[in-house]
């Protein structure tokens, strides 16, 4: 079973809009729906704070922490495909940023579920 870590946004989470925590992300991933090709294991779910900055510091924290490599890291639906989008850096930059820092290929979204 793939690895995989969630990145979510955190000002979507915090506003209450049906996000708790990324249900759907976690919902997906478990069956196999949206972006993901197969069933896959959650090992990281990491917040994304404005403004971004240190998203890659923090993910490469709980890969360290959980001595869990993740074999690809999504950016949930809630942060790559936002309406509007992110003021800071849009969904492209944060995943080659990602990329470059932690060497894991990077996903944009997760789920078509509304």
């Amino acid at each position: 079973m793939k690895k995989i870590a969630v990145v979510g946004c955190g000002s979507y989470m915090d506003s209450g809009k049906g996000c708790p925590g990324e249900w759907r992300c976690l919902k997906a991933a478990s069956l196999g729906d949206g972006n993901f090709k197969e069933p896959s294991q959650v090992v990281a779910f990491v917040k994304c704070e404005c403004p971004g900055r240190a998203i890659a510091t923090n993910i490469g924290m709980a890969i360290k922490l959980s001595e869990i490599k993740p074999d690809v890291i999504y950016l949930s639906s809630c942060l790559a495909k936002a309406k509007p989008g992110c003021p800071y850096t849009d969904a492209e930059e944060k995943a080659k940023i990602i990329e470059e820092k932690t060497g894991i290929k990077v996903v944009l979204g997760t789920h078509d579920y509304h």
